[in-house]
């Protein structure tokens, strides 16, 4: 039986990719305050603001490719039960070949029903103020905004609690409740810690490896040292 790797990952693996994240400049995401544009304050404020936000993020992915760090991970699948937990929300683990992939924020390439958060859809196009879900209702963009519940918590939660490594790539360790996933690892669970600028870890038990590199460096390193374990 495959040992299973558990890996969370943030925007650091998908920023190789040419994908922007608004911690790349005080806050601003592509030029909009995260609060105009990743609330629900902002969408009951301008709803075409932000349906024009995902529909210019949605059409930016289709530029944009897996780099080697999604890659890796995929081929790691040969040899480990991988699970990939992202708090991205594009769709490139997906198409680099992982077949396990929880997206804790959600996804770009779906949308949901705004009035029940359980239907939902795939959507490869722009959305529009109109596009109405079975029941009559306004599709608005799948993305788990500041200020609102992570559904797919308690499934990754889950995923940690099995892991015989867990690694984290790309991510500040800052945002909750993705941050707190790493403690709920067993304490003998190794840790594998990529990231160029990486914080320290507080209240860890397990034994860390930290490998202070871009994403796809990281990763290359971290199946070298899986594979001599």
């Amino acid at each position: 039986m495959k040992k299973k790797l558990v890996v969370l990952t943030g925007a650091g693996i998908s920023a190789e990719s040419g994908i922007k994240t608004f911690r790349d400049s005080d806050g601003l995401w592509e030029g909009h305050d995260v609060m105009e544009v990743a609330t629900p304050e902002g969408w009951r404020k301008n709803q075409e603001l932000v349906l024009d936000f995902y529909n210019k993020r949605r059409a930016q992915l289709k530029e944009v490719k897996p780099n080697l760090g999604h890659q890796i991970l995929a081929e790691l699948e040969q040899d480990f039960d991988v699970h990939i937990i992202t708090q991205n929300v594009d769709d490139l683990h997906e198409r680099a070949g992982s077949t396990k992939v929880l997206h804790l924020h959600g996804e770009l390439l779906k949308v949901r029903s705004t009035q029940n958060r359980d239907l939902i859809l795939d959507w490869n196009d722009d959305l529009y103020t109109g596009d109405l879900d079975k029941n009559g209702h306004q599709l608005r963009p799948h993305i788990v905004w500041f200020g609102e519940d992570v559904p797919a918590l308690e499934e990754a939660i889950s995923i940690v609690e099995k892991a015989d490594y867990f690694a984290v790539i790309g991510t500040s360790l800052q945002v909750y409740p993705a941050a707190g996933l790493i403690s709920y690892t067993y304490s003998i669970t190794p840790v594998f810690y990529i990231d160029p600028k990486p914080i320290a870890i507080p209240n860890i038990q397990n034994k860390v490896e930290v490998i202070a590199k871009i994403a796809s460096e990281g990763v290359s390193d971290l199946r070298d040292r899986l594979k001599s374990i």
